[in-house]
């Protein structure tokens, strides 16, 4: 595995002596997806936990009217599936590639035995969904409370904050999502979006580079994000 310590460094393996932690690598079997290729679908029977070591994954569900809405999207060293340990059964979310992307799965059996070899692994796997958690009432509480251009705001920074990195000018973010992608993460319409960033633009606070955006002023986007 080549880049074996960002996979280390989920919280999957944070109560673990280093033999320990290895001992799962092992065992855990190598996913490789292209730009746009579907690890799982929404519905689908899910019983592993999947940890990033390389790309991007969003995690999204559809609406009844085949609308998509973006709960997240993940990089290096996040893990997602840690819901199907303790409540097997279908996937509430689908999965697919934002970049190509290597990541590694553990199957429920490897990682029910891990628990009971290593009790505390069970607290550090529900923290990790408590943080989920916490992440999508905030995204619901945004949707209520906050308008487009400080949701845009927010997303930016939260994207800056995994996927930044630091130029002359600022943080350059090389998110790899589409216009439609950027503006399901948001919860609102493509047009209304890059009218937001249009105007952040103007402003002077980011510039639009594609699939990229450089962060030029993170005060105004942290007040504007309030």
């Amino acid at each position: 595995m080549e880049n074996e310590n960002v996979v280390l460094s989920a919280p999957l393996f944070s109560t673990m002596e280093d033999s320990e932690r290895r001992a799962i690598l092992a065992s855990m079997a190598k996913v490789e997806l292209n730009r746009g290729e579907v690890l799982f679908d929404e519905g689908e029977n899910g019983d592993r936990l999947y940890i990033i070591e390389e790309g991007k994954i969003k995690l999204g569900s559809s609406s009844g009217d085949g609308r998509e809405n973006l709960l997240a999207i993940l990089g290096p060293g996040e893990m997602f599936g840690e819901l199907s340990l303790f409540d097997p059964g279908p996937r509430s979310l689908s999965a697919s590639a934002v970049s190509d992307s290597i990541m590694y799965e553990l199957e429920h059996s490897a990682l029910v035995a891990a628990i009971d070899e290593n009790p505390g692994l069970a607290s550090h796997l529900l923290t990790a969904l408590a943080r989920r958690l916490r992440r999508t009432n905030e995204a619901l509480a945004d949707l209520v409370f906050s308008d487009v251009p400080g949701r845009v705001a927010k997303a930016l920074l939260d994207l800056s904050t995994r996927f930044g990195e630091r130029v002359d000018e600022g943080v350059r973010v090389a998110h790899d999502l589409t216009q439609e992608e950027l503006a399901q993460l948001v919860g609102a319409s493509r047009e209304t979006v890059n009218k937001a960033l249009a105007d952040f633009a103007g402003r002077g606070w980011v510039r639009r580079e594609g699939r990229a955006v450089v962060l030029l002023d993170i005060d105004r986007l942290e007040r504007r994000a309030r």
